[in-house]
């Protein structure tokens, strides 16, 4: 069914932590091929609905909930002295936004953040939200003074003449970088612009952000908007855009990560005197591909494309041309994935990266290469799945961005190296659903996602969905390709395409190098991430006495950053001959194959 065939009166297309996946999905293995659209078809789609929209005399509303940077090599691929996703925000500022909420990863680093509030929000004229993330910058007296990054809330009035009022909420992080503040959901909302912000009624609250819709702070938000407003005799409002369907007058939507799915809502506003009565609400998630976008536009392959579409899509290939990310290190013989295979096994690629990767290529040319050593990361590294086929510079960035350091502590004793990654994974899937929810173990994982570690709640999600769904008996039959399938609260089916849902193991939030066959008391170089850094050395702490470590004991392992590890250099490939060839099948070896080495 098309998307305009229910009546409506207002609706709206979201998206949400594009993360610099602006070429789409570019291989063959399922669920890639759903999501092969790029941001020019998306353009294209949304420009089309637009017009589809006055045909039918409807308010469609275009919507991004934020992280536009760290993904792929579009993003993060930049020569030194850029900025990541700077040039990707070129495209995305052509785009018609109403609404663009920030993300946590625009607040990583602190030039991002500037680049943001300087160069990106001002092309969105008062739309780019951050109504509780701030950046420190100088005024024109050389004093430093806190801003928001963009505009704490927005005010617009539709086509159609309705009134709306926006918020572009961030979830309690704490991994923000200096000089970038972000205030707790709670505090926000007893703010005097808050409260101003939501004194003038507005016909529509829409209350973008970049929080999930379930088990974190919309309902503070939307409590506090509900109280002010309980306070007048009268209310006529028509309806939030808030989490789920809480009312019959709320609604909410979470569309899919890396541009894999297209949010759209529409909603049948009723009398605007009548604050009481429900509203019909329509929901439906779209696989990001050109298929489905000429489906719903009724456009064929020749008249789809919009000459703003053709513009973005031949900007961003010439970006990735410029970026060199079709560079070559080999090919992969097989998928490996984050949670769809077993973690240790053959197919998962935390098992590739932890156990065959990374003691290789943190290795080569390193003084320690023959201490013995043990190596931790954060799983969350990870980012994305590393597919059958050509393994190219973009692959590695999207498998692994982060441009984390690798340090190490001398002399720790094994069994104790051995018991710390023990302690960091006692947060694992069957200890959450037990313990108190007042324990040290749960204010460790609350405070694990207060810094970005959100992977753990997609995967939980992930594993919902397949055992809600009957996954293995749905990927046997073959009948359906795989991808999303969704379970919310709202009536009818929510997706656009029907899918069998992913295999979904369960995975540690931190991974290490295989056991070694040596005593507990033996003195070993102690390896990991520096962002896992103050965690770790706080619970090194807490499972040994003998010494007190601090940041003193930290040094630098190797030049090679965690973004690295999987890559294979071209000038080392001489070293691989007996174990790679440039040419399919290739990768006999993969895990050699698949690494860096420094020369």
């Amino acid at each position: 069914m098309r998307l305009f065939t229910t009546l409506s009166t207002l609706a709206l297309v979201t998206v949400t932590n594009a993360c610099g996946w602006l070429l789409g999905h570019q291989h063959l293995s399922f669920p890639e091929p759903n999501y092969s659209g790029d941001l020019g078809d998306f353009a294209s789609f949304v420009k089309h609905m637009k017009q589809i929209a006055i045909e039918k005399d409807v308010d469609l509303l275009l919507i991004d909930s934020g992280d536009l940077h760290d993904g792929t090599g579009l993003s993060d691929g930049f020569p030194a002295g850029g900025i990541d996703a700077h040039e990707t925000n070129q495209f995305l500022k052509q785009l018609p936004y109403d609404i663009m909420a920030i993300g946590n990863h625009e607040l990583y680093d602190y030039v991002n953040t500037w680049d943001m509030h300087t160069n990106f929000a001002p092309a969105l004229n008062g739309r780019y939200l951050s109504s509780n993330a701030n950046i420190t910058i100088f005024d024109e007296n050389n004093n430093t003074v806190s801003v928001p990054v963009g505009n704490r809330y927005s005010k617009f009035t539709t086509r159609k003449g309705r009134k709306i009022t926006s918020l572009g909420v961030l979830f309690d992080f704490t991994g923000n970088d200096v000089n970038t503040t972000v205030q707790t959901v709670a505090d926000m909302v007893k703010e005097q612009w808050f409260t101003e912000a939501i004194a003038e009624e507005p016909d529509v609250f829409v209350l973008a952000g970049h929080m999930p819709v379930s088990y974190d702070n919309w309902p503070t938000v939307f409590n506090a908007i509900l109280r002010l407003q309980l306070t007048r005799s009268e209310s006529s409002i028509e309806f939030w855009l808030f989490t789920d369907q809480p009312d019959g007058r709320s609604m909410a939507l979470e569309s899919g990560r890396y541009m894999e799915t297209i949010g759209w809502l529409s909603a049948k506003l009723g009398n605007p005197n009548d604050s009481k009565s429900n509203i019909t609400f329509g929901r439906r998630y779209l696989d990001q591909n050109r298929v489905t976008y000429e489906y719903h536009t009724q456009q064929r392959n020749n008249t789809f494309d919009t000459a703003e579409g053709q513009n973005i899509t031949q900007g961003l290939q010439a970006l990735s041309e410029k970026y060199e990310l079709s560079t070559l290190f080999g090919y992969a013989p097989q998928d490996y994935t984050i949670s769809r295979n077993q973690y240790p096994s053959n197919g998962s690629s935390l098992t590739l990266f932890i156990n065959e990767a990374a003691p290789y290529s943190l290795t080569f040319n390193n003084t320690r290469k023959n201490v013995t050593n043990l190596m931790i990361t954060n799983s969350g590294s990870q980012r994305f799945d590393v597919y059958a086929g050509t393994f190219d510079k973009n692959d590695q960035i999207a498998a692994s961005p982060f441009l984390d350091a690798f340090v190490y502590i001398k002399n720790v004793q094994l069994g104790v190296a051995q018991q710390v990654l023990t302690a960091l994974n006692t947060a694992g899937a069957d200890e959450r659903r037990k313990r108190d929810l007042g324990s040290v173990l749960q204010q460790r994982e609350d405070e694990l996602w207060k810094r970005g570690f959100v992977d753990r709640r997609y995967m939980d999600w992930l594993d919902e969905m397949d055992r809600r769904h009957d996954g293995a008996v749905k990927r046997a039959s073959q009948n359906l390709t795989l991808g999303y399938v969704t379970s919310d609260s709202c009536p009818g089916v929510g997706d656009d395409t029907l899918h069998a849902p992913l295999a979904s193991y369960d995975i540690p939030d931190f991974i290490g190098s295989d056991a070694l066959s040596t005593s507990n008391d033996t003195l070993i170089d102690f390896v990991f991430v520096d962002f896992i850094q103050e965690q770790l050395l706080e619970i090194l702490n807490e499972v040994q006495n003998t010494t007190t470590y601090s940041d003193s004991d930290v040094e630098s392992y190797t030049d090679v950053l965690s973004n690295q590890v999987l890559r294979l250099d071209s000038n080392a490939g001489a070293l691989f001959k007996d174990y790679c060839s440039l040419e399919p099948p290739g990768l006999v070896r993969a895990h050699a194959c698949l690494a860096t080495l420094t020369l």
